[in-house]
């Protein structure tokens, strides 16, 4: 019988498929809500009266705590069992918190909506993978993950994109008028509700996702501790975290550098949005073919993203950004796939917790740490980031083996 697909196997892969479907479109409206936020909160901000430092200072706290909430959240997941309890919460935060922008006279507040922002999502993500893992062993997890990272991308597009034709059907220039930054938060309510409608729709189609768990995709369900081969992931993730450039660097440097002309240069994060979708789905069925052995060449490909932006000429800054947007395609989709094939699935959300702090933590230290190099001279930085991308290799070569290994015994 071996290679014969029972009719009930077909069955749960379609109903798995339908929910990583379902769970797409929350992510594509989700990230239309908060992705076009992000693109006017800075400028909304300065016509409250903030200064820069104080945006900057409000979006990297917000980050940070973001990422450091996703251990706790992830923990309380796996203790309770309430997985869509705390996801659901989490949506309704972070989504709730959007519109509300339309309504502060103060920049002090905004920055307390930014916070709740990043707060609920990060509360809500854990939950969500661990969700997604069960549906994704199925489908294939690289395929589950990287098809919700395409749908996720495709909403991180279309938020901003709107909320510029708003802009430009308004008439809006230079600072913008505060009225019309309003309405764009205001009109970011719709998709907010849009989503939490969907989440709940998922919650109530599908009240256990784990009965969707492929029995041969849950590993070591007698482990009560991490296994090695995670920690040595983990510090990959962690070291590869540290030397990817955020794009708002990049942008400063493109800018200064006079490397493209400056209305290109949104652009040519669009076009990385769109390559991070593509390769989102790419690699997610090569992994799921191939397996680990995928991802030390996708590691590889990092190593030369930082020397074509930062000492390239436009031809090698092209080239890059399409390799950083393939970098973030591997991040959100096979990278979250391979910690569900290397933890029991009732410590999945803790692994996601964990995972996520870890990498923020290390992602707000390298870019802290990028930026004062950067401004010492731009190989100062190219030198940071190749040392540890590689490094980030090695230590994911010796998470491959560990896990070859765990797997044989």
């Amino acid at each position: 019988m071996n290679g014969i697909s029972r009719p009930e196997d077909d069955a749960v892969r379609k109903k798995a498929f339908a929910f990583i479907v379902l769970f797409g479109v929350v992510s594509l409206l989700a990230d239309m809500t908060y992705e076009g936020a992000r693109s006017l909160v800075g400028q909304f901000m300065q016509v409250l009266g903030a200064s820069a430092a104080a945006v900057g200072l409000a979006v990297g706290a917000g980050e940070f705590l973001g990422y450091a909430i996703r251990l706790f959240s992830g923990k309380l997941a796996d203790r309770t069992r309430r997985y869509w309890t705390v996801a659901i919460a989490g949506y309704a935060v972070q989504l709730g918190a959007i519109p509300l922008l339309a309504l502060v006279g103060r920049w002090e507040l905004a920055v307390l909506l930014i916070f709740a922002e990043r707060l609920g999502k990060g509360l809500r993500n854990p939950s969500r993978d661990a969700l997604l893992s069960y549906a994704a062993s199925r489908t294939g997890r690289g395929l589950g993950f990287g098809l919700h990272e395409a749908m996720d991308q495709i909403g991180a597009f279309l938020g901003p994109a709107l909320l510029s034709l708003l802009f430009l059907l308004t008439g809006t220039r230079g600072a913008g008028s505060e009225a019309t930054y309003r309405l764009g938060f205001a009109l970011l309510g719709i998709p907010a509700v849009l989503a939490v409608l969907a989440v709940l729709a998922a919650r109530f189609l599908f009240p256990r996702p784990s009965d969707l768990e492929a029995s041969s995709h849950a590993p070591h369900l007698g482990r009560t501790t991490f296994s090695p081969a995670y920690g040595w992931y983990l510090a990959s993730a962690a070291l590869l975290a540290a030397g990817v450039a955020d794009f708002p660097l990049v942008a400063f440097h493109l800018g200064r550098a006079g490397a493209l002309p400056e209305p290109l240069i949104p652009a040519l994060y669009a076009g990385a949005m769109a390559v991070d979708a593509g390769a989102a789905l790419l690699v997610g069925v090569l992994y799921d073919r191939i397996g680990f052995a995928v991802l030390p060449v996708m590691w590889t490909l990092e190593v030369f993203t930082a020397p074509l932006l930062f000492l390239g000429g436009p031809a090698a800054v092209v080239a890059g950004m399409a390799l950083w947007g393939i970098s973030m395609g591997t991040q959100e989709s096979v990278m979250r796939a391979v910690i569900a094939d290397l933890v029991p699935h009732d410590r999945r959300a803790t692994a996601y917790g964990l995972f996520h702090t870890v990498f923020g933590g290390a992602w707000f230290a390298g870019s802290a740490l990028m930026g004062l190099l950067y401004d010492r001279a731009p190989a100062y930085l190219v030198v940071f980031s190749v040392t540890v991308q590689v490094l980030s290799v090695m230590a994911l070569l010796i998470a491959w083996r560990v896990h070859r290994r765990e797997h044989a015994s």
